[in-house]
């Protein structure tokens, strides 16, 4: 029979197919951290631009 693609099963020891899983997902998590850091410099680049604007217009800032 044949495999599908993509399956559990394969001629690779289980042990490295754990690896290349971890492997994987730590990639994946680190890109999901990459863009997290992005959206916090966004959102602190705002509120600082905020407090600048406020504090040149005279408001006070909570």
């Amino acid at each position: 029979m044949f495999s599908p693609l993509g399956c559990c099963w394969s001629d690779r020891p289980p042990l490295e197919a754990h690896g290349r899983h971890q492997r994987r997902k730590l990639h994946l998590l680190k890109g999901w951290r990459d863009a997290v850091e992005r959206q916090l410099a966004a959102v602190n680049a705002a509120i600082s631009t905020m407090e600048q604007q406020m504090q040149r217009d005279g408001t006070s800032a909570e």
